[in-house]
């Protein structure tokens, strides 16, 4: 789950990493208690908010007044803001790079930092880069933090202080189940002191009922994501036109590897995992058709699953519902002979094979 930059920097402050004073505004009176000049920041779970004008510094009320009436309500990338922080400006006096991943080659906790803070991590040269990884039986030791401060060019106190920065974040990480915990920039200010002026903190879905001070915030959801996922559907929306249903991570992915091996552009997919529930897959169509692919690309392997069972779900939605595009199927595994009649039955076209199925998927999309 992605926090908020809002909800992000509550941690870090939990955590005794200093952030901007500030809160979230809606209204004139919300700016009170705040020290003009500030900076207006729209509340999305993705980056690029600056350049798609959800950053505003602001000098006075007016132009607080005018610039927030600006971005609420606008859409960032598909995401509409509904919140948005107020933050006092800081006096900055050089910018970091601070966060902590996990390195799945490795197993390990990655930290990585440079001292050209403030811009996309991928922009920076690799060299400009420091890493490394922690012992997780272990957590960080003192000569993982002095490694990394000796690396940025601080004077003394300034490594004090980020030394205290980077062990405190290492046990937020660890301590709310991270798979990301991100400062950029982390600052210098006049004075000396650090200060976390950006937060990126995502937090692994399955490790969320340990955490109960988080709500989570739905608004990454699509409506339909949302919909699925109170029916207990698996089901994300991507850019393509071509509608993949699947049972199982593994085919799912497979899938679309497929799809794009023959061109195609696989958009929304949804994995059925190992139900074979007639009215649970009757839910599963009816969610795709109104996602309105070109073309639904059905791939079942019947395991546990069972193919005929599956097959008469379909079956149901199209005969009662109709469909308003091509539905190719490849279906294998248990029942799969009397699975094949009862789609053949419904008007869908069926492909012997994986890449025989995903070849005409593909050619009927474009």
């Amino acid at each position: 789950m992605k926090l908020f930059e809002y909800r992000g920097k509550e941690l870090l402050v939990k955590y005794e990493i200093a952030v901007p004073n500030g809160k979230l505004v809606k209204t004139e009176k919300d700016f009170s208690t705040l020290n003009f000049p500030l900076v207006l920041k729209a509340q999305v779970p993705i980056g690029g908010r600056g350049k798609a004008g959800g950053i505003k510094t602001v000098k006075n009320l007016k132009d607080a007044k005018e610039n927030l009436s600006n971005i609420l309500g606008m859409d960032i990338r598909g995401y509409k803001v509904g919140k948005v922080l107020a933050e006092e400006m800081a006096d900055i006096k050089k910018e970091l790079y601070l966060s902590i991943t996990l390195d799945r080659s490795k197993r390990m906790p990655l930290i990585m930092a440079s001292a050209s803070g403030g811009m996309d991590i991928e922009s920076v040269p690799d060299e400009e880069i420091f890493k490394e990884w922690v012992n997780p039986l272990i957590g960080i030791q003192p000569f993982n933090i002095r490694f990394i401060t000796s690396k940025l060019k601080l004077d003394k106190e300034q490594s004090k202080e980020f030394s205290k920065v980077l062990s405190n974040l290492y046990k937020l990480f660890r301590e709310y189940d991270c798979e990301l915990v991100e400062i950029n920039p982390l600052i210098v200010r006049g004075d000396g002191g650090i200060m976390a002026l950006d937060s990126k903190v995502n937090i692994n879905d399955d490790a969320m009922y340990r955490h109960q001070d988080i709500e989570p915030e739905l608004v990454e959801l699509t409506p339909l994501e949302q919909d699925a996922k109170e029916k207990g559907i698996t089901f994300v929306q991507l850019g393509g036109n071509i509608g993949v249903i699947a049972n199982g991570a593994g085919l799912t992915m497979a899938t679309l590897d497929a799809l794009t091996h023959f061109k195609g552009d696989g958009g929304v997919f949804l994995d059925l995992g190992g139900t074979d529930d007639p009215e649970k897959v009757k839910q599963a169509f009816e969610l795709m058709k109104k996602a309105k692919p070109k073309v639904i690309f059905l791939n079942l392997f019947g395991g546990i699953t069972k193919c005929d069972t599956v097959a008469k779900g379909v079956k149901e939605v199209i005969t009662k519902e109709g469909i308003d595009c091509p539905v190719i199927t490849r279906i294998k595994g248990c029942n799969e002979t009397q699975a094949k009649e009862i789609l053949k039955d419904a008007g869908l076209i069926t492909g012997v094979t994986l890449q025989d199925a995903a070849q005409k998927s593909s050619d009927l999309a474009r």
